[in-house]
């Protein structure tokens, strides 16, 4: 671009002013905006030739706009170099005082380096202005610094004396001479006076020795119990002069009483042998009410007041006692009777009126505050830890009395009775008192712990019959399989269902008060359970003897002679004859038992399928039997006691009705009314009497079996007894009876 391409774009300013190249690129535009803005007005007001003639008049204003600008602009740039040359005089002076600081503060720093010389050229001479003083302080003290050893000696010897107050008031006079030397020697201890903290913690040892049997002193020397506690206490008031520990002899003091009073009845070598605790809380419950009688009478007056000897006395006594028995019950075994009397004694007798709770305590003692002797886990282990060694021991005593009653069912003589007659044992008398009266001393303890008892002799007396029950099954075995041969086998029976009949009556007492009474229906159900074993044992040993007898019946020998059921009758009585050595109900019902036994097996002897009648006179004759048969067996049993209600032989008479029927086609209604009688009858059953008959066609004995379904249902009858139920239903034989004709 040329010189004139320039000159266009950049106009020249008017005379007089200047204007610097654009230094930055914010001038250049301003500078370009302004010129553009001059052009545009110089266009717009010369555009036309008559503005020319004015162009001076423009040009002179201008002029002098442009001179006014320069002489404002002249004034403040004056002002600006106004300031700028006061600013710099102003820094030029400052610079001056700058300077003569520096000038002074190096003077004050050499004066000082001149100064810490001259210090340093001092510093023998004070040392031997300090060693001066020392020396004028020791030579005024020194009469008193020689007789110190003999002093120490002198305290010593007044400590052996036991003259505590004397010997105190000699040690805070060697104390304070020693205070009076320690701030001219700057602390130093002199060698004389090292001895002092040994002798120092000597008294304080006696102070705590004389606490210590403050019960004894209290008894015997009261004096010096008191100048121990006064020593303790003047000295937990006294301030601690410099370089000295402070010396809490009060709480020393405190602290020996308790470990003194601890010390006499709570010391390792106190604590008692297993089997021995009942002994040693015995003397306890004599020794702490006399305890607590000295420390209110004779220790509490030798003592300031806020001691609370009375409380402290209290409290130490059962906190010791609570960590001894803590001792007692981490040993690895407790015994029952140790772990009864510590129950007993922590419950009832410790807080009771002969100890703690007496009345004569003052209120001073605070035994609201005690904590339990005993917590609930140390209650629960001590209960469990008796529970359990009663237990075994229970279980050896009933071993023991079940052994002894085995071992008399083998002799020779019959068992023993009592004046009534009646088979007698101490056995069951043996057996409750045993656990009654377990139960009734736990009574003594509290209701947790009878209950826990109580349950553990049910389940041992249930153990028990348990046991009773397997030695009768093996004494009935041995006996039966001709093992060991017991002579009075039978009555041995009897008189164990004696002693069942014994537990049964008396097992009551087992039951403490406030217990539910459903608690003893397991032991209950043990012992009908017992008595129906028994029972059954001796039903067995009769069902051997009758069996031989019953392979004969029926017969035709049968339906013309009573000889046979005679001697079922008679072998019957002769095995009954000592059942009135049994004590009622039990007699009772082994008779009904009896009776119901002979009556199935005269009915299973019937279902055997062993005769079959061959006419109507037969018949006739089989009903005869059997009724006479019933009578005999009511005459036997009504003489042997048996109650008329309880017999079951009357169901003879009733398949005598059926076996006498004329018309077989009423076997329906026969048969509905034996169903109504006993309920427990079968169609196999039926059908086996139906064979006795031997007169019944296959279509009369469906519909007799067919009554038995559709025939109304039996009424119902408290105590009716299974009889048919009893009695094995014989296997249906193939009959070879033709549909149009009776059986031959």
């Amino acid at each position: 671009m040329d010189s004139a391409a320039k000159d266009e774009m950049h106009p020249t300013l008017l005379p007089g002013s200047s204007c610097p190249g654009p230094e930055w690129p914010e001038q250049e535009k301003a500078e370009q905006l302004a010129r553009g803005a001059a052009l545009k007005w110089a266009s717009g007001i010369f555009y036309r030739p008559e503005q020319l003639a004015r162009l001076g008049q423009y040009r002179s204003r201008e002029v002098q706009r442009t001179c006014s600008l320069e002489a404002r602009i002249k004034s403040v740039v004056q002002s600006y170099l106004e300031g700028v040359q006061t600013g710099v005089w102003q820094l030029a002076r400052a610079l001056e005082a700058v300077q003569g600081t520096r000038e002074a503060l190096s003077q004050a720093h050499d004066l000082l380096q001149e100064l810490a010389q001259a210090s340093q050229t001092l510093e023998p001479l004070r040392e031997q202005v300090v060693q001066h003083k020392q020396l004028q302080a020791l030579s005024r003290l020194l009469p008193k610094l020689q007789e110190v050893p003999a002093a120490v000696a002198h305290t010593q010897t007044l400590i052996d004396a036991q003259q505590l107050l004397e010997a105190y008031v000699s040690l805070r006079e060697l104390e304070q001479l020693q205070e009076e030397t320690w701030k001219p020697l700057g602390g130093k201890e002199l060698p004389v006076f090292q001895g002092l903290g040994l002798l120092a913690e000597a008294l304080g040892q006696a102070v705590e020795a004389a606490a210590g049997a403050a019960g004894q002193l209290a008894r015997e020397d009261p004096a010096l119990l008191v100048a121990a506690v006064r020593v303790a206490e003047v000295e937990s008031k006294r301030t601690t002069g410099l370089g000295q520990a402070p010396r809490d002899w009060r709480q020393r003091c405190i602290r020996a009483l308790q470990a003194g009073l601890e010390q006499v009845h709570f010391a390792p070598a106190v604590l008692p042998e297993p089997g021995a605790l009942a002994g040693w809380l015995e003397a306890l419950q004599v020794a702490l009410p006399a305890e607590l009688a000295t420390a209110e009478a004779l220790v509490a007056p030798c003592c300031p007041p806020h001691y609370n000897v009375v409380q402290l006395w209290a409290h130490t006594l059962h906190s010791g006692l609570r960590r001894s028995v803590q001792q007692l019950l981490a040993r690895p075994k407790l015994e029952a009777a140790d772990a009864f009397a510590l129950l007993h004694w922590a419950l009832h007798v410790y807080m009771g009126q002969e100890m703690m709770g007496n009345l004569e305590l003052g209120p001073e003692a605070d035994v609201s505050q005690l904590e339990p002797l005993l917590t609930l886990e140390n209650i629960e282990q001590l209960e469990a830890t008796f529970v359990a060694q009663v237990q075994a021991t229970v279980s050896q005593w009933l071993q023991k009395a079940l052994d002894g009653e085995v071992a008399e069912w083998s002799r020779e003589q019959a068992p023993n009775t009592d004046p009534s007659g009646f088979y007698h044992s101490p056995m069951p008398a043996i057996v409750l008192q045993i656990l009654a009266e377990n139960i009734r001393v736990t009574s003594l303890v509290n209701e947790s712990l009878q209950q826990r008892v109580h349950g553990m002799a049910l389940s041992e007396l249930g153990v028990f019959l348990r046991s009773f029950s397997d030695a009768l099954i093996r004494f009935s075995r041995n006996h039966l399989k001709g093992e060991t041969l017991a002579p009075h086998y039978v009555p041995y029976l009897l008189a164990a269902l004696n002693h069942q009949s014994a537990l049964s009556s008396s097992v009551s007492v087992l039951q403490p008060d406030g217990v539910a009474s459903g608690a003893l229906a397991p032991v209950e159900a043990a012992l009908d359970e017992l008595q129906r074993r028994i029972c059954r044992l001796v039903l067995e040993a009769l069902q051997m003897e009758l069996q031989p007898l019953f392979a004969a019946l029926p017969s035709r020998r049968w339906l013309s002679s009573s000889e046979l059921l005679g001697g079922v009758c008679e072998q019957t009585s002769r095995f009954c004859r000592d059942f009135w050595r049994v004590r009622k109900p039990a007699a009772q019902l082994l008779l009904a038992e009896t009776e119901r036994t002979v009556v199935v097996q005269y009915l299973r002897s019937l279902m055997l399928g062993r005769l079959v009648c061959r006419g109507a006179d037969e018949r006739t004759q089989a009903a005869v039997r059997l009724g006479h048969d019933a009578a005999q067996l009511k005459d036997l049993f009504l003489g042997l006691g048996l109650e008329e209600s309880a017999h079951c032989a009357p169901v003879l008479l009733a398949l005598g009705g059926l076996l006498n029927l004329h018309d077989p086609t009423l076997l329906s209604l026969e048969v509905a009314g034996l169903r109504q009688q006993f309920p427990d009858v079968s169609e196999d059953h039926v059908s086996a009497l139906l064979d006795l008959r031997g007169d019944v066609s296959r279509e009369q004995r469906q519909a007799a079996l067919n009554s038995l379904q559709a025939g109304p249902p039996p009424s119902p009858s408290t105590g009716r007894r299974a009889l048919f139920s009893l009695v094995p239903a014989p296997a249906p034989a193939l009959s070879s009876c033709l549909a149009s004709g009776p059986c031959s």
